[in-house]
């Protein structure tokens, strides 16, 4: 200690340790992943990488369940974010689905370590399907296609059968990368009832996206794909 500084090591993690905040933890977070894959990713790794102690984190990320949390909200809100995703002035439906399915899959391309867990962990609400995970997502994407001449029961359905279809692909395409599809992750407690308060659409809508019928939607998502197939299978023929 020189004139009451102290030095070394502890005193450059106490002259960082007040720029630090939950961005940058969780930026920080998202970079190991990137690089080596969940496993990489400890307290320890996460607090080297910014040069503060690893208990300095748990003022901004409470345990490393809320870290996995943390970053899954992180990675799509900055996709909610992309004006190249969201529904413009002269889009119709199909072009809507394509934006977001294009912006899903840049995700799923460039964060291949995370997207299992995007895929897999707790929701905010039981009826909330992966990827588009978020409140925030689900009332854009409802409101979104209901403003395009959806019906109500519509929409909840395309939600349902879009959400499938992408984390089915999207899962297999990032495997191909040799990364596990199934994360070995704690999945941690089952969600607390959500707020809706902010989400005008979800709070009409959620007893209907509470009610599904799982038999139903594979039996129909089957025969839709069928359909596809038997239609593709007649245009090859000469």
């Amino acid at each position: 200690m020189v004139d009451g500084e102290p030095t070394g090591e502890r005193a450059g993690a106490t002259r960082r340790r007040p720029g630090l905040s939950r961005a940058a933890v969780l930026d920080a977070a998202l970079e190991l992943v990137d690089r080596g894959g969940l496993a990489q990713l400890s307290m320890r790794r996460l607090g080297a990488s910014l040069q503060v102690e690893a208990m300095a984190i748990y003022r901004y990320v409470r345990s490393r369940d809320a870290l996995l949390d943390g970053l899954v909200d992180r990675v799509m809100d900055q996709l909610y974010a992309d004006p190249a995703v969201l529904l413009q002035e002269g889009d119709d439906w199909a072009d809507f689905l394509r934006r977001v399915a294009d912006g899903v899959r840049r995700v799923a391309r460039q964060h291949p370590q995370l997207f299992p867990l995007i895929a897999t962990r707790p929701p905010a609400a039981p009826w909330v399907r992966p990827p588009l995970r978020s409140l925030r997502w689900v009332e854009g994407f409802l409101t979104g296609l209901q403003s395009r001449g959806f019906s109500e029961d519509g929409a909840i359905y395309a939600y349902r059968a879009f959400a499938s279809f992408l984390v089915g692909h999207l899962l297999l395409e990032v495997s191909a990368k040799g990364v596990d599809p199934v994360p070995t992750e704690p999945t941690g407690p089952p969600p607390p009832d959500v707020d809706l308060s902010a989400y005008p659409e979800l709070q009409r809508l959620a007893p209907r996206l509470a009610v599904e019928d799982l038999d139903e939607e594979f039996a129909h998502g089957l025969e839709d794909l069928l359909e596809r197939i038997g239609e593709r299978a007649r245009l090859a023929r000469p």
